[in-house]
């Protein structure tokens, strides 16, 4: 089974059906960012702290990885940044190309997996923006990797993803109220699933997700080479039982090169 091709797929259909994370930012927002008013998200709700950024992104090459959608990369290129954007999704790319066009703004579109950055250079890019997106990969573990290799020294990476816990309550029951313990981590949607079942959620162009431990994550990025400088964490704005009891997402900020 192709996974890749399968969520690649399946974040086209999101984009049909008009997805929270396939909506594209407003004529208002662009302007506000020419004017130095800018902000994006990596996670659902918080903005990412300004002090996560250099003073000025005039010029600074940003790639924004897994990021499609018309959200993250229309404002930082607005902002002044020179910015790549690569996703799986064709449609989430497009979203991204209809921002810049309406707006006469200046941004490349790469289709490709987070897990293989084999177009780009080493040490090219002054930052990487990774809003949560690694819960499509099977393995964290080439992402950071790839994210390590492509940065400058010193360059920076910003990346939101979820907590573990998310994983372990049984979703349907969660929605309706219920905590649930059903599922280990690490395990993926397919796993909880009968083989029939796996067919028709693959059938009905699903996305395949996978809970990662906070190992992976966190000395994931260390093993890579980066550092973690910034830490917070996020919710889905109390629209969850869960938002009540712990955060469910959470973001950090990394610099490529070891303390000595």
């Amino acid at each position: 089974m192709d996974t890749t091709q399968q969520n690649s797929s399946a974040w086209d259909k999101k984009v049909e059906e008009g997805s929270r994370y396939t909506k594209s930012v407003s004529s208002e927002i662009i302007e506000r960012s020419r004017n130095g008013e800018w902000e994006i998200t990596v996670t659902t709700e918080k903005s990412v702290p300004k002090s996560w950024f250099p003073q000025s992104l005039k010029d600074l090459k940003i790639l924004c990885l897994a990021s499609g959608g018309g959200q993250q990369a229309p404002v930082l290129a607005a902002a002044g940044a020179d910015v790549t954007v690569t996703d799986l999704s064709k449609k989430q790319l497009e979203q991204d190309e209809e921002v810049a066009q309406r707006e006469g703004l200046t941004l490349k579109t790469v289709q490709g997996d987070m897990v293989d950055l084999s177009n780009f250079e080493d040490e090219y890019f002054d930052m990487i923006i990774n809003p949560v997106s690694n819960l499509f990969v099977k393995d964290v573990h080439p992402v950071w990797k790839e994210a390590s290799r492509v940065l400058k020294d010193k360059g920076i990476l910003i990346s939101g993803f979820t907590n573990p816990l998310l994983w372990i309550f049984d979703d349907a029951e969660e929605r309706k109220g219920v905590l649930d313990v059903k599922h280990s981590i690490p395990s993926s949607t397919l796993d909880h699933l009968s083989e029939n079942e796996v067919q028709v959620y693959l059938d009905s162009n699903q996305t395949i997700e996978y809970a990662h431990t906070l190992e992976d994550q966190i000395q994931g990025q260390i093993d890579a080479g980066l550092v973690i400088t910034g830490f917070y964490e996020d919710d889905f704005g109390g629209t969850r039982i869960l938002d009540k009891h712990i955060k469910t997402f959470m973001a950090t900020r990394a610099v490529k090169g070891r303390v000595k």
